[in-house]
């Protein structure tokens, strides 16, 4: 047989872990880090509760917030000893403010469904997944993608294998070339913004042009891949992974699938 029924559903269901991948990929969530904010108050507010009473919050002869039609203000001014200290258990930074993010952090993907229709041997199919970041932390941040195990139906026992590439050198961690149509398996290229080495900032002109890789695999005990990373402030940061997948003539017929899952996590 040279054709072969697989992939329909790659079924996102917002913020982030797949599941169900027919390329069915449902339940998808998001992990993402909390924080706490902390914005400077006048020198003589009273902090209370049962057991303290801070009548000074800062050591400052003024702050906090000021705003007309025009701007918008936070400020300290008299700070004491301003400057960051370090010990065993804290870190102080005084002076000014060290964090104020006006950029809420905010991750979302491009579809929600993505089909790979009926897959013919030696006939690549590819499909992609947008992601935006926008992140108002001091420490930007970063999206790991991995997958739960290989392309596989649980009833027969086939699978589709990560591809190694062309010239068997492709891992989850190590990427290399994906462009013989007689190279088979399934694997991902991503370009865009904030991506690591080796993949492009822009989009590929041809399959040769990008380097592909395995998504890690948790039954494996392999480790999430960073995909996108900064560390620096952003918004509408945006990169596309793309999906690859090619089959030989001996390929089982069936449905294939498995959980991709993405984390992005803002640092603090």
């Amino acid at each position: 047989m040279t054709q072969f029924e697989s992939f329909k559903h790659l079924k996102f269901k917002h913020l982030i872990l797949f599941s169900n991948f027919k390329f069915q990929i449902s339940n998808f969530f998001i992990l993402s880090t909390c924080y706490l904010l902390l914005l400077t108050s006048p020198a003589r507010a009273v902090m209370r509760s049962a057991d303290y009473e801070l009548q000074m919050p800062n050591l400052n002869f003024s702050a906090g917030s000021v705003s007309s039609a025009d701007f918008k203000l936070g400020f300290t001014g008299g700070q004491n000893a301003p400057g960051a200290y370090t010990s065993t258990g804290y870190w102080l930074g005084a002076g000014f403010w060290y964090i104020k993010t006006i950029i809420p952090f905010a991750f979302s993907l491009s579809n929600q469904l993505i089909e790979f229709g009926t897959l013919s041997a030696g006939v690549p199919s590819t499909n992609t997944t947008t992601m935006t970041v926008s992140v108002g932390g001091a420490g930007g941040y970063q999206v790991t993608v991995s997958e739960d195990h290989q392309m596989t139906i649980h009833s027969i026992g086939a699978l589709i294998a990560d591809t190694t590439g062309d010239n068997g050198d492709i891992s989850e961690s190590d990427s290399g070339d994906w462009a013989l149509n007689t190279t088979y398996g399934f694997g991902y290229t991503v370009y865009g913004d904030d991506v690591p080495s080796p993949f492009p900032t822009t989009a590929p002109t041809g399959v040769p042009d990008s380097p592909y890789k395995q998504f890690a695999d948790i039954s494996k005990n392999e480790i999430a891949q960073t995909i996108m990373s900064s560390n620096a402030v952003g918004k509408n940061r945006s990169a596309t992974l793309l999906y690859k997948i090619n089959i030989s003539g001996t390929q089982a017929a069936g449905r294939y699938h498995n959980v991709i899952t993405y984390i992005a996590t803002p640092t603090f």
